[in-house]
């Protein structure tokens, strides 16, 4: 006879007080995800605002380098604002379709959260673990160049 593990056996009890820490959370990750919908909308008018004074402010021969630090400055801005905005899309999806499933008792809107939630989390983790590795690299390559001078 084949036993089963206790995790395949096992049902959640979402209780009432679960669905209040739910209907909690939607309501933050909410907020959390407009706020950084805002921010990314400030991200790109900074790169705007930065591509459009670098080539206003800076003329002649040593302004085009000036201008094209500005406009190099504004391209990172976009970039991290593009990273950024995976992050806060999954959030507010997480968001709105755990607000829609424990609004209607929809179990797909309830699937569709947590994996939202889920792909959330997993973008924040590898993001992270690659930041982490750039700043190893960065201190492997400074205790290296140090050596050599």
């Amino acid at each position: 006879m084949e036993q089963q593990s206790a995790f395949k056996s096992f049902e959640l009890d979402v209780n009432q007080e679960i669905i209040g820490y739910l209907k909690e959370t939607s309501k933050w990750s909410y907020i959390l995800s407009i706020l950084g919908f805002v921010g990314i909308g400030f991200m790109l008018i900074g790169a705007l605002i930065m591509a459009i004074s670098g080539g206003i402010a800076n003329s002649g021969f040593d302004g085009a380098y000036g201008a094209g630090y500005a406009v190099g400055v504004a391209f990172v801005y976009v970039v991290l604002a593009l990273v950024y905005l995976f992050p806060v899309l999954y959030l507010f999806r997480f968001s709105k379709n755990m607000k829609s499933a424990l609004r209607l008792s929809n179990n797909q809107d309830f699937k569709k959260a947590f994996a939202n939630l889920k792909s959330h989390y997993k973008f924040i983790g590898i993001f992270t673990i690659v930041v982490i590795s750039l700043y190893a690299l960065i201190l492997i390559g400074a205790i290296v160049g140090a050596s050599l001078f």
